[in-house]
């Protein structure tokens, strides 16, 4: 049987295994707006609205579960999940996870600061001292990660990030720059915080699924449609909704983050 013939059938087969069984694709992602979050009972967001509409294309059902970061990579690595919406990829996360060639969307991590407490900064060396808030379970850049310059403290929600910043318990806190910008105007503190425009890292946000529980081919073919779905108008309108750039093809130029070293970076360029 030639190759393609060979996929095809086991991405029937993944696909009926599903249906056979009566069960649906668990996949589970904590809000993260405005790429995915709940709104008066009603699942949103670019990355979710995008994932959702390449799974139909698919045939595939899904049951969404909405929890805390750390909560989601217990349940992957226990079993207890299929997939994670908008996860980073890493090497360590290789062993477990299949990613689909495609991303869903870039992140920008930056720094925001309590506007009576500003904190300027170029490199990680200019935060000798600070305490920066985190979120538990997330992929930070190594330099970041591994830095003694400085105390991480984790908060268990963006939400409390924030409130700790505005009461300064905490110096700055790190995240994504379209996720804080979309807090400030939700928690009504646009008056009182605001960002550092230095970009501590860049990162892709996948969909991505267990490793070794027969869904290659699916994951294959969600790579597929998806970049299929980004060349639609369909997507660009989706994309202006949240206020995100319309796909684009990346290129790679040189830039300095705020690690103080030059790196390969993604530069945006007209599809």
């Amino acid at each position: 049987m030639p190759l393609i013939a060979q996929l095809l059938t086991m991405f029937l087969f993944t696909c009926l295994s599903f249906a056979a069984r009566g069960e649906k694709l668990r996949i589970v992602t904590e809000p993260w707006a405005p790429y995915v979050y709940e709104e008066n009972g009603k699942s949103l967001g670019l990355d979710y609205e995008t994932t959702a509409i390449v799974f139909k294309r698919l045939d595939i059902e899904v049951e969404w579960q909405f929890l805390p970061w750390k909560r989601c990579l217990s349940m992957l690595e226990t079993g207890q999940a299929d997939g994670a919406l908008d996860i980073f990829h890493s090497d360590e996360r290789d062993a477990t996870l299949l990613y689909p060639g495609e991303p869903l969307s870039e992140v920008e991590f930056v720094m925001f600061y309590a506007i009576e407490r500003p904190h300027p900064f170029h490199t990680l060396a200019d935060l000798k001292g600070l305490t920066i808030g985190t979120s538990p379970g997330y992929l930070y850049s190594q330099d970041f990660r591994e830095s003694t310059l400085f105390t991480r403290e984790p908060a268990p929600t963006h939400e409390a990030n924030f409130g700790k910043l505005v009461r300064g318990r905490i110096d700055l806190l790190i995240t994504d720059r379209r996720v804080g910008q979309h807090l400030l105007d939700e928690l009504g503190i646009r008056d009182k915080i605001t960002e550092n425009p230095t970009v501590i890292s860049h990162q892709s946000q996948f969909l991505a699924v267990r490793r070794n529980a027969g869904m290659d081919l699916l994951v294959q073919r969600f790579g597929a449609e998806l970049k299929r779905f980004k060349r639609e108008p369909a997507y660009a309108e989706l994309s202006a909704r949240y206020g995100a750039d319309p796909a684009v093809e990346v290129k790679t130029t040189r830039a300095t983050t705020a690690n103080g070293k030059t790196v390969e970076q993604q530069e945006s360029g007209a599809q």
